[in-house]
C-alpha cells in the first residue's frame, strides 16, 4: 500500500511524462495515464474549441469536463486554476475575467508549470501567472479568490478533505467554485483501484459520488450543485490489462458507474473565518 508521499511522487513523475507527450497519445489514455486503448477518441475530455480563449498548445485532452463554462465568471474576476497543467482553463477563464482581472494557475509538477508559462507568454497574457504548489497547501493567501476552478485533478489528490478546506480559505465570502471530476457509484473492482497506471489516469483515487458531495458540504460550502454529470465509458481493451475476460463481464453487468461530474459550490457569505470548524 502506497503512503501519501509515494502516490504525490508517482502522479508527479507520470504527469511529467504526460507534459511532453503529443494530445493524442492522451486522449487515447486513461487521462493520459499512457495506457493506450486502440479505440481512438477522448475517454474522459470534452472538446473546448468551440469556448473563446482557448488554446490548442495549452490542450493536452487530460481534462474531464469543462468547468470554466459553468463557473460564472465576470469581469474582473479573480480565478484560481487548481491543477493548471499547461493552461487550458486558465486561457478560458482569462477570456472571461478579461483584462481587468487575473488568472492564477497552480500545479505541483515542474514541466507542466514550465510549458504553462511558455504558453502564457507567446500569448502575451500578463494577467495570467502559473506557481508550482500543492494543492492542499494552495500557495495564495486567504479569501482572494472570487472563482475556483479545477478539472479532473482532486482525485488524484490522496488528501481530498484537505484541498477542500483549502478552496474555502482561498475563496472571498460569497465567491464559489466549479469543478470537474470524477465519481464512482458503487464498488471499483481492486485490480483497477490498486493499479498505479489507473490511478495517475484519474480512475482509481475516484471516490463515491455522495462522498464527495458530503465532503464539499462538511467543510462549510453551500448551494453544492452538480452543474453536469456523464458517465465514462473505459474501453475493453484498456481494463483487459487489468481485468480478467470474466471480472471484465461481471463488471460490465454490475452497477458499478465511473462518472464525470462538474459540482458548484458557493462559500457562505457571512462566513468570517477560516473554515467550518474554527468559529
Amino acid at each position: 500500500m502506497e503512503t501519501t508521499e509515494q502516490i504525490k511522487d508517482m502522479v508527479r513523475q507520470k504527469y511529467s511524462e504526460i507534459a511532453l507527450q503529443d494530445k493524442e497519445d492522451n486522449q487515447a489514455s486513461c487521462c493520459g495515464s499512457g495506457c493506450c486503448s486502440t479505440e481512438v477518441y477522448s475517454i474522459m475530455s470534452d472538446d473546448y474549441s468551440s469556448l473563446e480563449g482557448y488554446n490548442p498548445d495549452a490542450d493536452l485532452g487530460l481534462g474531464c469536463g469543462l468547468p470554466t463554462q459553468f463557473a460564472q465568471i465576470k469581469k474582473g474576476d479573480v480565478v484560481i486554476d487548481l491543477g493548471s497543467g499547461a493552461g487550458n482553463d486558465a486561457f478560458v477563464a482569462r477570456a472571461e475575467t478579461g483584462e481587468t482581472g487575473k488568472v492564477i494557475g497552480i500545479d505541483f509538477t515542474p514541466a507542466m508549470i514550465e510549458k504553462a508559462r511558455i504558453n502564457a507568454e507567446k500569448l502575451g497574457y500578463h494577467n495570467v501567472e502559473f506557481r508550482q504548489g500543492d494543492i492542499e497547501r494552495i500557495p495564495v493567501t486567504s479569501a482572494i479568490a472570487d472563482v475556483v476552478v479545477s478539472n479532473c485533478v482532486l482525485n488524484l489528490v490522496p488528501n481530498k478533505d484537505g484541498v477542500i478546506r483549502e478552496i474555502f480559505r482561498v475563496l472571498k465570502p460569497g465567491a464559489h467554485f466549479s469543478i470537474s471530476d470524477i465519481v464512482l457509484v458503487g464498488g471499483l473492482p481492486t485490480k483497477i483501484r490498486e493499479a498505479a497506471e489507473m490511478y495517475a489516469g484519474c480512475v482509481a483515487g475516484a471516490i463515491q459520488k455522495d462522498a464527495y458531495l458530503e465532503l464539499i458540504t462538511l467543510n462549510g460550502f453551500r448551494k453544492v450543485t452538480i452543474q453536469k454529470e456523464k458517465p465514462i465509458h473505459l474501453p475493453d481493451d484498456i481494463l483487459l490489462q487489468y481485468l480478467s475476460p470474466e471480472e471484465l463481464r461481471e463488471f460490465r453487468q454490475s452497477p458499478t458507474g465511473i462518472h464525470s461530474v462538474t459540482v458548484f459550490a458557493q462559500k457562505p457569505a457571512e462566513a468570517g473565518c477560516c473554515g467550518p470548524d474554527c468559529c
